[in-house]
């Protein structure tokens, strides 16, 4: 395909057409008139041989191959600003940049706050989009890394990417306050023998304890699936289930919720959080900065990489 024949405008119309699906919000978005943008459909249409929106009742769907195109073209869209608003050098205070990072609950309640606190201090006109990720968005990381900058999770889901340690934590069992294993200590049988709730519970999704734990040959009663951390307390409280949670999250919920953190009785190994990128922008400018004011949060707000680690170290586990 000849790209100097195709007109690039078609993108920036392709994109707001299957985000919007119709014409009306799509033609406002972009501040075109009606006329204008049906033409763009018309030849989008011709390009693909395909109807991309058809009409059902009152309202428009995508037709299967849209469907496809949707997140091609919000990728391909976000490459191309990525290209054309590129500077050898960045001034974070001049800068109206959106960073977006992929990220679970868990960290916003660590780091959250002070990423923010740090990007409105130093670059007050740029915009922070903490998405939520899914064992979706983890399977196609490398794709979904074209448009956003970061995502931030454990080590062992991916791989390569450009990636940096962050911080650790340590994994704890949690129980209701009530509930009489709090007070006499967990055993392996309790693991295998009390109801669970399950974060991220699935063929390729998983803690990394949880996943310790059934490489060690002990499988949970899996009575509830979350897809986050901060529905488990209530989860927990006032029942016989159990969970694990991150000790860091668990110090950060009120005293009062209900919930008792207990060691684990298996040996779950250390959390590492890491932040993960496309090596594509390993030397992007805006990228390097804001690398260093993730690493810089997590300084702050959970100690760093590792306490009493010095740089030349802890640049070791940069990728």
């Amino acid at each position: 395909m000849n790209l100097a024949s195709l007109d690039l405008n078609l993108l920036v119309s392709l994109d707001a057409l299957l985000q919007q699906r119709s014409v009306t919000r799509a033609a406002a978005q972009m501040g075109l008139s009606q006329p204008a943008l049906s033409a763009s459909l018309a030849r989008l249409r011709r390009h693909f041989d395909d109807e991309l929106l058809t009409r059902v009742g009152n309202e428009y769907r995508l037709t299967p191959l849209a469907v496809q195109l949707r997140e091609l073209a919000r990728i391909a869209l976000s490459g191309v600003e990525r290209v054309f608003s590129a500077q050898p050098e960045f001034d974070p205070a001049s800068s109206t940049r959106e960073f977006t990072l992929l990220v679970s609950d868990y960290v916003v309640a660590v780091l959250g706050d002070t990423v923010a606190r740090l990007l409105a201090e130093e670059a007050p006109h740029t915009r922070l989009r903490l998405s939520t990720h899914s064992p979706a968005v983890v399977d196609r990381a490398e794709q979904a890394l074209l448009s956003a900058d970061l995502i931030l999770l454990p080590p062992g889901f991916l791989t390569d990417l450009s990636r940096r340690d962050l911080y650790r934590d340590q994994w704890v069992c949690v129980v209701a306050a009530d509930n009489p294993v709090a007070d006499v200590g967990l055993t392996v049988q309790d693991l295998e023998t009390l109801p669970w709730v399950a974060t991220y519970h699935g063929p390729t999704a998983s803690t990394p304890a949880a996943r310790q734990m059934r490489m060690l040959g002990i499988e949970p009663q899996v009575q509830v699936v979350v897809e986050n951390f901060l529905t488990v307390p209530a989860l927990i409280a006032g029942t016989d289930r159990i969970a694990l949670l991150q000790r860091r999250l668990v110090d950060l919920l009120p005293l009062d919720i209900g919930i008792r953190a207990l060691p684990c009785p298996f040996d779950a190994g250390p959390l590492i959080e890491s932040m993960w990128w496309h090596p594509v922008f390993d030397d992007d400018p805006e990228h390097v900065y804001l690398r260093d004011l993730v690493v810089r949060a997590a300084d702050l707000a959970a100690g760093g990489w590792s306490t009493g680690i010095d740089q030349a170290d802890a640049g070791q586990h940069e990728k």
